[in-house]
């Protein structure tokens, strides 16, 4: 995993965690990746200063700025799923190869499938993503 300062079009500054530079890239040019700010997917790299850590605290401070952005910015994706998308609950895999496949008009979906599910849409060249759902916070 590698973490990337990144910035949007109107220069909304925020951090996202990647498996590699590849998986950034893919995501990026398919509007996947979206400022938690404002929700403009023209996103870049920032520039990135060298992490020197001089202590434990501000370790722990940055953790802590860093697991609220990543949260804050998997609520947005959340919302912005839940907004954008259809949900189909635990047909996701069915369909998924529906679309795929050219059975049903191609639309965005979101749902839940199994480890084996996943694993065998991954076999059949059908791209998707799993995104880690946070609980809604209770107000």
């Amino acid at each position: 995993m590698i973490l990337l300062d990144l910035k949007c079009s109107a220069d909304h500054p925020f951090e996202g965690w990647f498996p590699d530079s590849k998986a950034f890239e893919r995501q990026r040019r398919k509007g996947e990746v979206l400022c938690p700010v404002c929700g403009s997917s023209e996103v870049e790299k920032a520039l990135m200063a060298p992490n020197v850590t001089t202590s434990k605290r501000k370790d722990a401070g940055r953790a802590e700025q860093t697991k609220a952005a990543v949260m804050a910015a998997l609520t947005q994706v959340r919302e912005h799923v839940e907004s954008n998308c259809d949900y189909v609950g635990p047909e996701f895999a069915e369909e998924a190869r529906k679309i795929h496949y050219g059975e049903v008009e191609k639309r965005d979906i979101y749902g839940e499938a199994s480890d084996d599910d996943a694993r065998e849409l991954e076999e059949e060249g059908i791209e998707f993503g799993r995104i880690p759902w946070l609980p809604r916070a209770e107000h």
